[in-house]
């Protein structure tokens, strides 16, 4: 049974027990929106695919210079958190007379148009990383961390938000932020 009083925390799998016991006593004493909201007081101001976009090719021509050109970047409102992931990237291949063309896409969940500059940060770097490195594995993560260094740190925290959205419901953040992230 997945209650608040004692809740299935699924987007924080593999975490330590005195860690999620520290996310249930928040959950108890309904404060763990209370804590998001204290530390990231604001969302970001990239609400249309352009800007989007820009942002994303922005940080891709800040660390990735060499990888791959992105032909599409969208918010996609058929992602799904939980079958999807938070976002997704994608290799279209198509054969062009004798060559084999290549678009890559990538797609940010809908929900994320209105959460923290970090937490859309953490998304796009992920995602990015994924065209230089396929796996979840060490040099994956330490691309994400060199394009972001509190990569993991914001990873965690929107683990939290997405438990506090499934287990409590949405925060209500204020609109802020540039149209950079």
């Amino acid at each position: 049974m997945n209650t608040v009083a004692n809740p299935v925390l699924r987007y924080l799998g593999g975490y330590p027990a005195p860690v999620l016991e520290q996310v249930r006593q928040l959950l108890a004493s309904q404060r763990l929106g209370e804590v998001l909201l204290k530390r990231y007081p604001r969302t970001h101001g990239v609400r249309t695919d352009r800007a989007l976009y820009d942002y994303v090719t922005d940080l891709k021509s800040q660390y990735l210079r060499g990888a791959e050109p992105l032909s599409k970047v969208v918010f996609d409102s058929k992602l799904h958190v939980i079958a999807h992931a938070l976002g997704t990237h994608t290799t279209v291949s198509r054969v062009q007379g004798n060559k084999l063309k290549a678009k890559r896409e990538i797609r940010v969940a809908t929900l994320f148009k209105q959460v923290p500059a970090e937490f859309l940060k953490m998304i796009v770097v992920h995602e990015l990383a994924h065209l230089k490195e396929k796996a979840h594995d060490k040099a994956f993560y330490q691309l994400c961390t060199h394009m972001e260094p509190d990569y993991h740190q914001f990873e965690f925290d929107l683990r939290l938000y997405l438990t506090q959205v499934e287990l409590v419901g949405p925060l209500a953040w204020p609109a802020g932020g540039s149209a950079s992230a």
